[in-house]
């Protein structure tokens, strides 16, 4: 069997995957699933993205899913006479609601968020450009923030501000946001991501926005927020979501980023308890914008990200605007594969003690534990909704799980999933016997299986009927009806 990554890559496109060839170089490279943020360019731009994308799937018989990332409510100040001004530690600085949007020097700036004004008081630590620049709140005069310089520096147009500690009350969807969805209901987007959320109400406001046009995606809930890391709010958002975004730029400005590690490692295990796929974000390789190798301290942030249990990694500005779009996706592709191969990464006791209401989900257990203690080499799951793939996903292992659908939403999904392989397959009227042959030789036409090898099929016995997985079988190549 050919060498497997079971940890996903997620490439953000942009101008440096727009050039001719990239896009499919990334392909080749390895790339699952591609990102659209909607934070930059205009809906043509998504929209022809996303139809090379489907082109590429089907060129190169890889299907990669598409990620809409939707920009949310991204507070920032406004702009300078001058582009930028340089602040001196200490200095006096005026953040100011009244202010014209052109009209910043270096004592003060507009804000595009009016109700900043309302929202901070005295004491309160505003951090902008991802805390390059520290601002200590003074007091608030008819819409006016005025402020200490703590850390001093460049600052230049539009740059976003921070609250420490986090409780500013900007709402996760915006009037943009609302206008992107209709763009995203056109594009069909497999994975819609929601910036800011606060509560389980915004990605239900989500979801019923993309329902309204016609697009289910699965719904990633972008943790961004401070007060988005309590416990009890976590979860809240974890559960209505379907897949979590461990957003590392905001969230390390909010809580700090010596609180950022524990964090990262809380949100992935807590996902995976709860049965939710998590993505890993934000300058994984950053350095990779300009040149064509990353640094050490880059691999090992990778790799504890895998070790931790990340579904995916995910490339921004390295392939959207860098010099080494398709370099960036290699990289990421070899410390993956060695990552992978640790025990850590493949070792799980994932809810071996718990009981299981729906058959279903207690098979997709039994296929992965009985593949974990026996020599199978991989595992195949005839899905509607995903759901069996996913629920064996969450458990750590060494092993492939092949997603056999003829729906093409469901294929989209599992692209996303640790250690899942989207093929497609339609199902007829096949007997069993039949059912198992086809299926090997997919396995052995993509160099996923040869001759001595054993899987796990796990099926239901109604085909076309979700959550109806019901039957576990053992078929080894060569012996028995399968043929070598």
């Amino acid at each position: 069997m050919s060498e497997i990554r079971r940890t996903k890559i997620l490439a953000t496109l942009g101008p440096a995957t727009d050039k001719p060839g990239v896009l499919e170089k990334l392909f080749y490279a390895g790339v699952d699933v591609v990102r659209l943020n909607f934070s930059h360019g205009s809906a043509q731009d998504h929209i022809d993205r996303a139809n090379n994308v489907r082109a590429l799937s089907k060129k190169t018989g890889r299907r990669v899913g598409i990620l809409a990332d939707l920009q949310g409510p991204k507070i920032r100040i406004a702009r300078f006479e001058e582009t930028k001004v340089w602040l001196d530690e200490g200095q006096d600085f005026s953040l100011d609601i009244n202010l014209g949007e052109n009209a910043g020097d270096n004592s003060h700036v507009g804000i595009t968020y009016e109700a900043l004004a309302r929202e901070v008081k005295p004491g309160s630590r505003l951090l902008l450009d991802d805390g390059r620049v520290v601002l200590d709140v003074v007091n608030v005069v008819n819409g006016r923030i005025n402020c200490t310089v703590i850390v001093g520096g460049n600052l230049s147009n539009n740059k976003g501000i921070n609250l420490l500690g986090g409780g500013l009350s900007a709402a996760a969807l915006t009037e943009k946001d609302k206008e992107d969805i209709f763009t995203i209901g056109k594009i069909q987007a497999d994975f819609v991501a929601v910036s800011f959320p606060r509560c389980a109400d915004d990605l239900h406001l989500a979801r019923k926005l993309l329902a309204d046009v016609n697009c289910h995606p699965d719904i990633v809930a972008k943790v961004e927020r401070a007060e988005a890391m309590q416990k009890d709010i976590m979860d809240e958002i974890i559960l209505a979501s379907d897949v979590i975004m461990v957003a590392r730029g905001d969230l390390g400005v909010e809580i700090g980023d010596a609180n950022l590690p524990a964090a990262q490692k809380l949100l992935i295990s807590r996902s995976r308890e709860l049965d939710r796929a998590v993505i890993t974000a934000t300058q994984m390789m950053e350095s990779m914008i300009d040149n064509p190798i990353p640094t050490r301290a880059e691999v090992f942030d990778v790799a504890n990200a895998v070790l931790d249990g990340t579904d995916a990694i995910m490339l921004s500005a390295e392939t959207a605007a860098g010099r080494y779009p398709v370099q960036a996706v290699e990289a990421m592709v070899r410390v993956c594969l060695e990552t992978d191969k640790q025990r850590a990464a493949s070792v799980s006791k994932h809810r071996v003690d718990e009981h299981f209401e729906r058959t279903d989900e207690a098979i997709a257990m039994a296929a992965m534990y009985l593949a974990n203690h026996s020599d199978v080499q991989g595992l195949v799951s005839l899905t509607e909704s995903g759901a069996t793939p996913l629920w064996m996903s969450r458990i750590r292992s060494g092993l492939p799980i092949f997603a056999f659908s003829s729906h093409e939403p469901t294929l989209g999904k599992v692209t996303l999933y640790r250690g899942v392989i989207p093929i497609y397959f339609e199902l007829k009227d096949q007997s069993d016997e039949q059912l198992n042959k086809e299926i090997i030789e997919l396995l052995k036409k993509f160099t996923y299986a040869e001759k001595g090898d054993t899987f796990i099929i796990t099926k239901g016995d109604l085909t076309g009927k979700e959550g109806g997985t019901n039957a576990l079988k053992v078929v080894t190549i060569g012996e028995g009806l399968i043929p070598e």
